[in-house]
């Protein structure tokens, strides 16, 4: 199946940051945001791919045309679980992430100085974040409970302190509440995809 990518959005008019969005230019080490949360990564020979189950048709546009900033080729398919998994091709460029993030026994668990900025964000936000009422929820992985410690550490580095939540319906999560945490979140992530339903993406107040 084939998607046409979201035009790019608008270049957002606002002070730069030094986490955000802005500070840099894409690369494949940004998809350490989707491993933070329920993205996971798979080794074969000198090459590893990257996979990761959405809820909602406009993430995959979002994540399939972020994966194409960074130079590799995904595909989609609907699940019948009315999910949709996002892989993206085995590729040599992708191997330091998987080894970063591989344990010897080829669990998922953050790198030694795992850190977040404004890119890793917004591509976690695209794969899994959604609003609710008390502020702005950012999925998690099922059974990665023991390494949650590291990334809500990476978190609070940059300005948003969160507390886990476990909302009946979205599965664990860490929320981010707050005015002031939620603009900090809206500067990092940058401008809301043009896919992206208002509701779903956080925006500067």
């Amino acid at each position: 199946m084939s998607l046409t990518p979201p035009d790019s959005p608008p270049e957002p008019v606002r002070q730069l940051s030094l986490f955000g969005t802005e500070a840099a230019d894409p690369s494949v080490a940004d998809l350490a945001g989707l491993l933070a949360g329920p993205g996971e990564v798979g080794r074969m020979g000198r090459t590893a791919r990257l996979s990761i189950m959405v809820d909602a048709a406009w993430r995959v546009h979002v994540l399939v045309a972020e994966l194409g900033l960074r130079g590799l080729a995904a595909s989609w398919e609907a699940t019948e679980d009315q999910r949709y998994a996002v892989r993206t091709s085995y590729a040599r460029t992708l191997a330091p992430l998987a080894t970063a993030w591989l344990a010897d026994a080829g669990r998922k668990r953050p790198p030694a100085h795992f850190h977040l900025n404004g890119r890793r964000l917004r591509l976690w936000l695209a794969a899994a974040g959604r609003s609710d009422p008390a502020g702005f929820l950012l999925g998690l992985g099922p059974g990665d409970e023991e390494w949650w410690p590291t990334v809500r550490a990476a978190l609070a580095a940059v300005g948003l302190p969160t507390a886990v939540s476990e909302p009946d319906d979205g599965g664990p999560a860490f929320r981010i509440a707050g005015r002031r945490r939620l603009t900090r979140l809206a500067e990092l992530v940058g401008e809301r995809p043009s896919a992206a339903p208002p509701e779903a993406w956080p925006i500067p107040t």
